[in-house]
């Protein structure tokens, strides 16, 4: 995911150093760093990056967001007057769920 990476380009001379030993290699498509999101979608999405230090954490990785944050008084969702805060928490769990799975998959 790119914003997982913080944005960081990453300058590949993998084409490079396979020439310097003779060695040609299929290059790979560039990865996209643009995406789209859906208007139904955008608070959740600026809600989501809200929380990118609200993680709670193991010796095995990313376990989840710190759901007290968000919910409880004086919280992200009465911070920023969310009006349909089941709908916002069931948008944050599906994109935690992927971001989980992401963020974790160099550790196993």
């Amino acid at each position: 995911m790119y914003w997982a990476s913080g944005g960081k380009q990453v300058i590949d001379e993998t084409q490079k150093d396979a020439a310097a030993f003779g060695v040609q290699i299929e290059k790979q498509p560039e990865e996209k760093t643009d995406f789209e999101v859906f208007d139904d979608n955008w608070e959740i999405v600026n809600m989501f990056l809200r929380c990118q230090t609200q993680w709670n954490t193991s010796f095995g990785g990313i376990v989840g967001l710190k759901y007290e944050v968000l919910l409880l008084d004086g919280g992200l969702f009465d911070l920023y007057h969310v009006d349909n805060r089941q709908e916002m928490l069931e948008g944050l769990q599906l994109m935690e769920s992927v971001a989980m799975k992401e963020i974790n998959r160099e550790k196993k």
